[in-house]
């Protein structure tokens, strides 16, 4: 039996339980989503773009979900004691799949912004959340329409993609997510303070959780948001994770994901941002420590003049798996994309980065840069990279490029005859290459908190902050 019809029995069994802990607007497309995930199932490695993570082995385990909706024994502001030195922040927690609403910072966020339950949100604002809840999505996924019929790629022809297929992780979710988190940072509102967002695992039981994010910045908006992926769980665990982004005209988002979790925990996250007119975006991921991660990132630029700065830093030792797909749709004329993701890879890891930056017929005047590049600290760690360039408009300045490299040895030479010994030496030259992603983060404080986890990281220490219980 393949892995998803375990899912599809127990939706059919549990689809009033789904709906009698859930409001109708999440509850409003779970039919269309089990459709479809019914059709195509969990994807293999056939699948272009999951060639590179088993998906099927990773959801075959029977784990237990948490559908009637109880509560666990923990209050994250007294396990979680981690403050960024020197940034402020709006601190919130999900536990599990669950926004943690008894308690709340003691500073409120600006006028007009909205923090909370996904849930609660569509019972308090049905039509605002109905509004954008699973639309960001379904015109992602949406068919391309008025391209040609083929195109010389990297000097070969490739036939034009007809349609985007759904993803079957975004159905999953869809078809069985309950709660998640709510933001809303109303028309030319500023956001005088980071907002962070804690991501707790825990459970006694092999345990599967189902997140959902909607984040909405209208006209004008300004945020910086921070997520951290952590763990108390020493069982095993899978996490779905849908965020869906909208970025009005104008506005201005920076979004910053830290994932810092065990060798037990699977995490399958899928990112969809839509951005209009002269926005601006910068996405900036961490994969400080893990166990298996396939992480997918879908940006729309739909308004002229708008910009996605994507980066992406990954450091894994041990069986550690980290894949990271993504996708930038340039629309419309005068868009800018720069992209670039850096891999260390230690012992038998693996990782893989596929980027796929789409440049549509009308897209004149674009300007893209992909780059990634990638460290193997030893010879049985493996990197799969696939940098795509899909260019249907003649007027553009595109370029894209990836590497994959073991470390220099005149440099470690060069360090060791300077008093250095190799293993400080070796630590130098992978803080240095991961340090060009860090140093992207505009926010100080996170920056200097960055450099020191991933310092900490390389040198083998625990890499939770000070204060922290968790784990």
């Amino acid at each position: 039996m393949k892995s998803e019809q375990q899912y599809i029995e127990l939706f059919q069994q549990c689809r009033q339980l789904l709906s009698s802990r859930s409001d109708v607007v999440l509850d409003a497309l779970r039919d269309e989503a089990f459709s479809i995930f019914k059709r195509i199932g969990l994807p293999d490695k056939k699948v272009e773009r999951y060639k590179y993570t088993d998906v099927q082995e990773a959801f075959s385990p029977n784990y237990g979900l948490n559908l009637n909706r109880l509560e666990f024994p923990v209050n994250p502001y007294d396990v979680f004691k981690c403050d960024v030195p020197n940034m402020s922040t709006l601190l919130y927690f999900i536990v599990n799949d669950a926004f943690h609403s008894k308690e709340f910072p003691n500073v409120k966020p600006s006028e007009g912004i909205i923090i909370n339950s996904l849930n609660m949100a569509a019972q308090l604002y049905p039509d605002l959340v109905s509004k954008y809840y699973g639309q960001i999505v379904r015109k992602a996924e949406s068919p391309l329409t008025n391209q040609k019929e083929g195109q010389m790629i990297d000097g070969a022809f490739v036939p034009m993609q007809k349609n985007n297929e759904p993803d079957a992780i975004t159905a999953l979710n869809t078809m069985l997510v309950q709660d998640g988190l709510f933001i809303y940072v109303p028309k030319n509102t500023v956001s005088d303070k980071a907002i962070q967002i804690i991501n707790i695992l825990t459970s006694t039981v092999d345990l599967m959780v189902n997140r959902r994010v909607l984040v909405v910045m209208e006209e004008g908006a300004k945020a910086k948001l921070l997520f951290c992926d952590e763990s108390m769980a020493d069982v095993n665990m899978l996490a779905t994770q849908v965020m869906e982004v909208y970025v009005g005209e104008g506005s201005e988002l920076e979004l910053y994901e830290l994932e810092n979790t065990n060798m037990k925990n699977k995490r399958f996250s899928n990112l969809y941002v839509q951005q209009h007119a002269k926005s601006k975006v910068t996405l900036n991921s961490l994969s400080l420590h893990n166990g298996f991660t396939r992480n997918m990132t879908h940006v729309s630029l739909v308004g002229e003049e708008s910009e996605i700065n994507l980066y992406g830093g990954v450091i894994a030792d041990k069986e550690q798996h980290v894949d990271n797909h993504t996708l930038v749709d340039h629309q419309v004329p005068k868009c800018v994309s720069n992209e670039l993701f850096k891999y260390v890879l230690d012992d038998s890891a693996v990782g893989a980065f596929a980027g796929r930056i789409l440049v549509r017929n009308e897209a004149q005047k674009t300007e893209s840069q992909e780059t990634n590049a990638n460290l193997c600290v030893t010879k049985n760690a493996r990197m799969f990279t696939q940098p795509m360039l899909e260019i249907y408009a003649d007027d553009v300045k595109c370029n894209h490029g990836a590497t994959v490299g073991q470390l220099n040895e005149a440099a470690l030479f060069y360090m060791r005859q300077r008093g250095l010994s190799l293993d400080e030496a070796k630590l130098l030259l992978k803080f240095a290459f991961v340090g060009e992603v860090i140093d992207k983060v505009d926010l100080e404080p996170l920056r200097d908190r960055f450099h020191y986890l991933v310092e900490k990281r390389f040198r083998g220490e625990l890499n939770k902050c000070s204060g922290c219980r968790l784990c």
